[in-house]
C-alpha cells in the first residue's frame, strides 16, 4: 500500500507520461525500464503540512451512500517534487532539452488531481560523473490537500488528495 506522497509521486509521473514526456519514479520497486533517456526522475525533495482547520478538523457531510454522517478532517501539503530529467548519448543535452521543453508544456496544461502547480525552476544541462549520463535538474513546487473522511465515533477512513476542499 503506497502513502499519501508516493501517490504524488506516482500520480506526477504517470500524468507526464500521458503527456508524452518519459517519467518514473525515483527508487521503483522494479529495474528501471526507460532505456537510454531521456527521461524525468520524480522524487520527493521536500514536504511541509499545515493543518486547515482547528485540530485539522474541516466540519460534516452526509454521505448519502452509507446513510451516515461524517467528520472531514484535513492538512494542506507544500510539495517540492524532483522532476530531474536525464539522457544518456552524444546527443543527451539536446534530447535533455527537447523534453525540458515537452516537460513545461505538460506542466502549463495542467497536473494530476489535486495538485496545482506553483512554481517550476531548473539548473544547466550537466555531465552527471557518476553514472556518465547527462542531467537537467528540475524542481516543481506545488499544493496539494489531503482530507479524511471518518464515520462518527469511527476510525479514519483513507486519506484523499485533493486540490481543495469543498464541504
Amino acid at each position: 500500500m503506497s502513502t499519501e506522497l508516493e501517490q504524488i509521486r506516482e500520480s506526477m509521473a504517470a500524468y507526464l507520461t500521458g503527456k508524452g514526456v518519459a517519467a518514473v519514479t525515483a527508487w521503483p520497486s522494479g529495474a528501471r525500464t526507460w532505456g537510454d533517456g531521456p527521461a524525468a526522475v520524480v522524487s520527493l525533495r521536500s514536504c511541509q503540512a499545515a493543518g486547515s482547520g482547528l485540530g485539522d478538523y474541516l466540519g460534516r457531510r452526509y454521505d448519502e451512500e452509507s446513510g451516515a454522517w461524517q467528520e472531514l478532517y484535513g492538512k494542506r501539503l507544500e510539495v517540492a517534487l524532483g522532476l530531474d530529467l536525464w539522457a544518456a548519448g552524444a546527443e543527451g543535452a539536446r534530447r535533455i532539452q527537447e523534453s525540458f521543453e515537452a516537460l513545461l508544456q505538460a506542466l502549463h496544461e495542467g497536473a494530476p488531481e489535486g495538485l496545482k502547480v506553483r512554481e517550476v525552476t531548473c539548473g544547466e544541462t550537466e555531465y552527471d560523473q557518476a553514472s556518465g549520463w547527462m542531467v537537467r535538474r528540475v524542481q516543481m513546487v506545488c499544493t496539494a490537500h489531503l482530507y479524511a473522511a471518518a464515520e462518527e465515533g469511527a476510525t479514519f477512513l483513507n486519506f484523499e488528495i485533493r486540490g481543495e476542499w469543498n464541504g
